[in-house]
This record gives C-alpha cells, sequence and structure tokens, in this order.
C-alpha cells in the first residue's frame, strides 16, 4: 500500500515521515498557536524558517503534481496565484478543502503545516520589480510580433504553444526573461518540452503534450493542430528535455533588438 497523492513512500513509514517532519517544523521553531481563521494574513508570512520548513513539507505532499518548483505537471502553476491577485488566505483555503471536480483533495493537515507551505510558495512567487530603462518599446513590439506571437500570446492576440505573456511583467524579472530568450533550454517547464511522436507509419509528430492518460495522449503540433493518439498505435514517444522553443543568440537577435524586445515585455502587466 502506498501513501495518498502519488507519494513513493512505503505506507509502513508514514509515521516515520510525519515524525521527521514535525521535528523539522520544531527545530525551525514554527509549531505555535495559531489563529485557525487566518484572518489579517499569513502569520508566517516573510519567515525564512517557515519557508524553509514549508520547502519540505510541499516536496513531499504537493511535489507529484505540481512539479519540484511549483510551475506544474500535471496540476497548475503556483508561481502565478499571487500575480493574478490571490492572497494568502484563498491559496490556504484550496489547500485545506480542496478542489471539488478535480484531483486536487482536501488536506486534514495542522493549520501552520498548511501556512507554512503558503509562505514558502509566496516566496518563490515573488520577482524584483521589472527595471528596464533602456530600449524601444515600440521597436519591441514589433519584434514580438515578426518573432513570438505565433507562439506566445498577448491578451487576445498570439499562439499558445507557449506561456501566455499578457502579464509576464509581473511574474518574472528582467534577468530571468533575459535567460528565457538567450537559452529558453536552460529551464522548461514540464508542460512546455517538446515531444516527438513515431507513427506505426514512420510519420513524425512533433509538439507539447496537452493530456494524457494510461492508453491514450493528445499533442498540441506545431502548427498548434491538436492531434489525439491511443498509446497502441504510436511505434515510439521521444520525451525531450528542450524546449520547443529556438535559442535567440546575438546573430538571431542582436543586443539591441533584445533590449528593445525586453523594454515592451516590461510594459505586460496584464
Amino acid at each position: 500500500m502506498w501513501l495518498e497523492r502519488g507519494s513513493r513512500i512505503p505506507y509502513g513509514w508514514h509515521n516515520m515521515v510525519r515524525m521527521l517532519l514535525t521535528c523539522l517544523l520544531l527545530v525551525l521553531g514554527i509549531l505555535m498557536p495559531l489563529p485557525v481563521s487566518g484572518q489579517g494574513g499569513n502569520p508566517y508570512d516573510a519567515d525564512p524558517a517557515a519557508r524553509r520548513a514549508g520547502s519540505a513539507l510541499f516536496a513531499t505532499r504537493c511535489a507529484d503534481c505540481h512539479g519540484a518548483d511549483a510551475k506544474g505537471i500535471g496540476a497548475p502553476d503556483l508561481t502565478l496565484l499571487w500575480a493574478a491577485g490571490t492572497d494568502d488566505e484563498r491559496v490556504f483555503r484550496t489547500i485545506q478543502r480542496g478542489v471539488p471536480g478535480s484531483n486536487m483533495p482536501s488536506s486534514s493537515a495542522p493549520d501552520k503545516e498548511i501556512w507554512a507551505i503558503v509562505a514558502y510558495l509566496r516566496g518563490i512567487s515573488t520577482v524584483s520589480p521589472f527595471e528596464n530603462d533602456i530600449g524601444d518599446p515600440e521597436q519591441g513590439r514589433e519584434l514580438f510580433l515578426s518573432m513570438c506571437v505565433r507562439c506566445h500570446r498577448v491578451a487576445t492576440q498570439g499562439g499558445s504553444l507557449g506561456p501566455d505573456l499578457s502579464r509576464i511583467a509581473r511574474i518574472r524579472s528582467r534577468d530571468m526573461l533575459l535567460r528565457s530568450i538567450r537559452e529558453p533550454g536552460a529551464s522548461v517547464a514540464a508542460r512546455y518540452r517538446a515531444v516527438t511522436f513515431i507513427t506505426q507509419d514512420d510519420r513524425r509528430i512533433r509538439g507539447v503534450i496537452k493530456s494524457e492518460d494510461a492508453f491514450s495522449i493528445q499533442i498540441a503540433d506545431t502548427s498548434e493542430r491538436l492531434q489525439g493518439y491511443t498509446k497502441a498505435d504510436l511505434r515510439e514517444m521521444i520525451h525531450e528535455e528542450r524546449s520547443l522553443m529556438p535559442d535567440f543568440g546575438t546573430e538571431r537577435l542582436s543586443d539591441s533588438e533584445l533590449d528593445d524586445l525586453l523594454r515592451y515585455l516590461s510594459t505586460l502587466r496584464g
């Protein structure tokens, strides 16, 4: 028998894991009486010890679905919650009550542990202000429309193979975006990793996975067409660690053009 929430720790170790996590919280000094409602905000907000404990709890209980970096595997990217205007109380209640009709279960964990997870998530979701005072935003917009809009969306315009950039300046710093453009393969969220299907008649279809179960899989190909297959009809599935997005080195995008593009992206706050 196995633990709930997809853990791969044998059930017999459940009490030991629970004890170790409790000891960790005690050592970090955050097992103290807390208000049940959490009204007035997270009692562990900006508490480094609580965030470390929350990180350990998240890795044990949440990472299987939300990813080790909280950016989602088969579940939503949690680092976007605060940029979308969600407050700590709402995140706390969602973890506590679960999401009816989804794979997100309710939690019986003590409030103090849930608040520690919330503190950790908020800590990794907060980026420094997007400061970019060089470049021409109008030129950057033209570059976006010529080079990026096929895969990325801003408001109602653009594609969906890559992340929606409508509020990118609220959730990513300038340095993070610069690295994502120059070397997009350096860090790729699971849902944007490239995959290639080889059919029984030797056709190759490349794209990103949109949904998958034990018997079937759905892909958005590089033309953004949704295609579904039964796994038995596929000769091979090649999962890649890299992104569909190519590297934009200086030979493809000069430093001055990159400044223009970043200046435009800095205006996108949703």
